[in-house]
Parts: structure tokens; sequence; C-alpha cells
């Protein structure tokens, strides 16, 4: 751990560009896949435990897409649509029976879903770590001491552009005043003649696209396998338990922010303490709001 630290910031300083640049290109990824779960949050009061789930089912409809001889780029469409279907279907099947019961009620309908995603994609694609191989050239700088991926530099690109997108559609269509609608007051919603069970359904189909998007990326810069949903689920969950609700710059900066803490876990302590640094960030912003919620506490007289 010493060696590693004195070889970032002693022997080899120009490290800490790839630290920051790789925490730039995979914060873009996390921060799509977070910012779904606060519209589904935020909306319908829903902590969707399948959420990794759909980004890692949106990166093998990449992959099949990709194995009939269609790009990840060109694929970005179609899995969108497909997802955005899927996650309609899910809304009608699940979700719609919960959304009105206890929050642990949902938490356990979306850990099922998410078991059962896992199990019919390792089913499909069997336990194997997949890749698609992009072919996207490989810029290097610093005597080569940085390397930057231009597949990398294409997700962040896509992740911009997709997220503008949405924050474009949320503001400006009649659709998306509506979600913003029901999200601050549901029943004032209703009694202003919006169908709040559509505007349910289309927020957790919308989300479901997002997570497909966001799965194409990963598609594109990293691996595949069935069982690494539970990974995204916890660097979401840590990431909009951070930012809060609603907040979408927030989301975009501390989604760079858990991609740099993780790059640095990663190259200071092991590979292996990567996701441990995402969930101790998790735990660390618990911790942190339960002593803000203590000060904050008054006695009632």
């Amino acid at each position: 751990m010493l060696d590693n630290l004195q070889l970032l910031f002693v022997f080899a300083p120009v490290m800490n560009v790839q630290m920051i640049l790789d925490g730039i290109f995979i914060g873009a990824v996390f921060a799509l896949a977070a910012y779904g779960l606060a519209l589904v949050w935020g909306v319908m009061n829903v902590k969707n435990l399948a959420q990794g789930d759909f980004v890692i089912m949106g990166g093998y409809l990449a992959f099949s897409l990709f194995n009939m001889g269609v790009g990840p780029i060109a694929a970005l469409p179609i899995v969108a649509a497909v997802m955005f279907g899927f996650g309609w279907i899910c809304y009608l099947l699940i979700i719609k029976r919960v959304i009105d019961n206890d929050m642990f009620v949902s938490l356990l309908a979306t850990f099922g879903l998410s078991l059962f995603l896992q199990q019919v994609m390792n089913l499909i694609y069997g336990p194997e770590v997949q890749t698609i191989d992009s072919k996207f050239p490989i810029l290097t700088m610093f005597d080569s001491f940085v390397t930057v991926p231009m597949a990398k530099v294409v997700s962040l690109l896509l992740a911009a552009g997709f997220a503008a997108i949405i924050i474009i559609f949320m503001k400006k269509s009649r659709t998306g005043q509506a979600i913003r609608a029901t999200a601050q007051d549901a029943r004032a919603a209703r009694v202003l003649g919006i169908n709040t069970d559509r505007i349910y359904a289309f927020t957790f189909s919308l989300n479901a696209a997002i997570c497909g998007v966001a799965g194409v990326l990963v598609s594109i810069i990293w691996v595949l396998q069935p069982f690494y949903g539970i990974v995204y689920s916890l660097r979401t969950f840590a990431i909009v338990t951070a930012a809060g609700l609603g907040n979408l710059p927030a989301v975009i900066g501390v989604s760079f922010a858990l991609g740099w803490v993780e790059q640095y876990a990663g190259i200071i302590m092991g590979a292996e303490w990567q996701i441990a640094a995402a969930v101790m960030v998790l735990i660390g912003v618990l911790v942190w709001r339960q002593i803000q919620l203590r000060r904050q506490r008054q006695v009632v007289r």
C-alpha cells in the first residue's frame, strides 16, 4: 500500500491523470444508472434493487445484437426501446401490485426480480465473462504512462448526449411535466386530471430504458457477467443516497467522485477494494445523514 502511494505521488505522479480520466469515464455511466434510480425513487417511492440487473440486461442485449452484426452504437436505440417495453411489463406484473404497500414490500419484490433476471441471464449466456470488441483505437500520452481508449471517450459523449435528451424531455414535454407534478404531489396531480398510474408505468419504463443505455456503454468499456448487477445496484444506491432525490447536478458530481474513489482504491489497496469502496461510501453517507438528523432533532415541549 505504501509502495503504491509512493508510485502515485512521488515516482509517477502523472498516473494521477490516468486515475482522474478513468474516474470521469466510469462516473458518466454511473450517473445514467443513478439518475434512473432517483427518478423511480422520487416519483414512485420504489427502491429498485434490480437496477443493476437492468444495466447488465441492457449490456447483454447489446452483446446479442453485436453477434448479429449490429454495432454497439447502432444498438443503442434498439436496446432502449426493448428495455422500455420490458420495464412496462415489469410494472404491470410486479411494481403496480406493490407500489401502494410498505417500502419493504417493494424491496422484496424488486429483490426477487433481481434474482430472477440473474438466473435467466445465466441460463442464456452462461456464467462466463463476455466482452464486445468495439475496435476503437487507444491513444497514449506522457510516454505511454496515460492511455485513453477511444471507446471510453465515445461512451462519455454518448452518456452526455443521452442525459441532455432526458433533461430536455423532463423540462419541455407534457409527459415530463406530468412526471414532475406527480413526484411533487400525486393526489393533486390526480385532481388535475393526470393519469398517475400511466405516469408511474412510463417512469419505470423510462428508468429501464436509461439502464439499457447504460448497459450498452458498459458492454463497450467493461465486461458483462450475469451476477454483476448487484455491483451497479450498490453504486447507484450510494450515489442517490449521497446526492439526494431530484438533484441532477449532485448525482453527476457524486458519480464522478465515486468513480475517482474506486480508481484510487483499486490502485492503492488492490482491485478487490474497488467494490468495497462503493460500499464504504454508502455506509459513510448513511452515518453522516444520521448525524445530521440527530443535530436537527428538537425536544417537543
